[in-house]
């Protein structure tokens, strides 16, 4: 049995659903009984249990062979940092308790850093922490998400791709089905101690970027950089608080000056399958 958080987002949704596909016998977590219900039909044990209920999670994690486990951004929060220790100590307990062999573990890039990345220092933190449970940890650190670009197609009518990256500058990017279907193959892989640095088929500047989304639209798109000044400002406007705006403007910042990045020696690169312009095209036509 494989347990799988986060199957109502992008990344466990791709986990279980790689897994099922494979005859595999999986415990889907989720936190209400209707969004179970489509698992269920596909043959998926589901259990409706919140990710800081160590009761119920140890419960959940019973017997299984692996997970897949992940900290689910918490929007409202005005300390993540804080906040997610408290999550990853509950994780912690849950994982001895219940004696899990393997754990595959939504990392990031950078999470190797212990400052200057913004959002990511939670997942460093998770990163020192959860090997203390006695499981054994595969940390897949993912890549910028491709999906993040769907903040700004809103220009798309005029022209313009709005963008607080610099311009000319690849950054390494990856979508979301390669990170699920990257974990599925690691959990079916069994107990490894190791380090997946994980990245799409190449790498994209926000100049790419626009090109591809001209070949999409049939315009002429160009990148519009923004003033990193002005970053917390439109995060806020956007309707996130001052305390993500700002993780938000670490982490772009860290991407600008090469902070934020593959370093290699930490771990093994794997490069994912799916070009951004997939990924954009279901982007622009509104598809989930």
């Amino acid at each position: 049995m494989y347990v799988v958080a986060g199957v109502s987002g992008n990344t466990g949704k791709v986990v279980a659903d790689t897994l099922l596909r494979q005859k595999q016998p999986v415990r889907v977590l989720v936190r209400s009984a209707d969004k179970g219900a489509p698992w269920k039909a596909r043959g998926a044990d589901v259990r409706v249990v919140g990710l800081d209920d160590v009761t119920a999670l140890t419960t959940a994690l019973e017997g299984a062979k692996g997970a897949y486990l992940l900290l689910p951004p918490q929007m409202s929060s005005n300390d993540a940092r804080s906040d997610n220790a408290r999550r990853t100590e509950g994780y912690v307990k849950a994982l001895r308790a219940s004696a899990t062999p393997h754990v595959v573990f939504l990392s990031s890039i950078a999470a190797h850093k212990p400052s200057g990345t913004g959002p990511i220092l939670s997942v460093h933190d998770a990163e020192v922490v959860l090997p203390k449970s006695g499981a054994t940890f595969t940390f897949i650190r993912a890549a910028y998400f491709q999906e993040n670009l769907a903040g700004s197609l809103y220009a798309l009518a005029n022209g313009v791709f709005p963008t607080f990256l610099t311009p000319d500058r690849p950054i390494a990017m990856v979508a979301t089905h390669d990170i699920g279907t990257t974990a599925a193959k690691a959990l079916l892989e069994g107990p490894q101690k190791s380090v997946v640095e994980l990245s799409g088929p190449r790498d994209y500047s926000p100049n790419d970027i626009a090109v591809v989304l001209g070949r999409i639209t049939g315009k002429e798109i160009k990148a519009a950089l923004g003033s990193e000044d002005a970053i917390i400002p439109a995060l806020t406007g956007a309707g996130l608080n001052a305390h993500w705006a700002g993780l938000y403007k670490e982490m772009i910042v860290g991407l600008n000056r090469g902070h934020v990045a593959f370093e290699g020696g930490g771990g093994r690169a794997v490069r994912g399958a799916t070009e951004v312009e997939t990924v954009l095209r279901s982007l622009v036509a509104g598809k989930p």
